[in-house]
């Protein structure tokens, strides 16, 4: 007779996502919103010399300037928790 398989041999129906706007929302209010891809198309093909990653300003320079920061802290303490850790005990 054999064992049960453990998965089971009909795949359950697919889920789909619907396009009706739920029924709480105003009729004036878009469900989808409005497309913003042309406009952050334009901004990231820009060729200003800047890499994709500092196009959008100043928000993302403090992004990356914190990131680095704590990057390069990161690596110095670990480095001198090595160099500490490494020393010989004076008993």
């Amino acid at each position: 007779q054999g064992l049960k398989p453990l998965v089971p041999t009909e795949s359950p129906a697919p889920i789909f996502g619907t396009s009706k706007a739920p029924s709480g929302l105003p009729a004036t209010e878009s469900y989808m919103g409005t497309n913003q891809v042309p406009d952050l198309q334009k901004i990231f093909q820009r060729s200003d010399g800047l890499p994709v990653h500092l196009k959008r300003g100043v928000p993302d320079k403090m992004l990356y300037r914190t990131t680095m920061a704590l990057t390069i802290g990161g690596t110095i303490y670990c480095l001198v928790a090595l160099y500490i850790a490494s020393q010989p005990k004076n008993k």
